[in-house]
């Protein structure tokens, strides 16, 4: 076989990847996300931060954390990319996607619409993305 077309990396092409961001294009194409649900950000009224809400905007893709919670042992944070706090996964929706999460699955999801509703809260209306490699 023609050593010219197998498809190799060597070791110091590996890690000359690593270096300097080259690891995101090597895994990039490998990555999925498959959309699983749609719901929205619960507990946003009683952010302590609102000035967070006027940095978001929609397809912004949001960070789930989950969180030992002593009202909710399936707590799902739903974080801004920079780390702030939006709130949470509803607790009504969040059994699966806590297991998921518990088994070392990835979660993502990426804000679908902002509807003001008064003066004091906003709706922020979320998909939620199992990542996939």
């Amino acid at each position: 076989m023609d050593k010219r077309t197998e498809l190799t990396i060597h070791k110091t092409e590996a890690i000359a990847l690593t270096q300097n961001g080259g690891l995101d294009k090597v895994l990039k194409p490998l990555i999925k996300e498959i959309h699983l649900f749609d719901t929205y950000v619960a507990g946003v009224s009683y952010l302590k931060d609102k000035t967070v809400l006027e940095d978001i905007k929609i397809k912004d893709r949001l960070t789930l954390q989950r969180e030992d919670n002593k009202f909710d042992d399936k707590a799902i944070l739903v974080l801004t990319a920079d780390g702030k706090k939006l709130g949470y996964v509803p607790e009504k929706d969040n059994i699966i996607f806590s297991r998921l999460m518990d088994a070392g699955k990835m979660l993502v999801a990426y804000i679908t619409d902002i509807k003001k509703r008064s003066i004091d809260y906003q709706q922020i209306s979320i998909g939620i993305y199992l990542v996939d490699f």
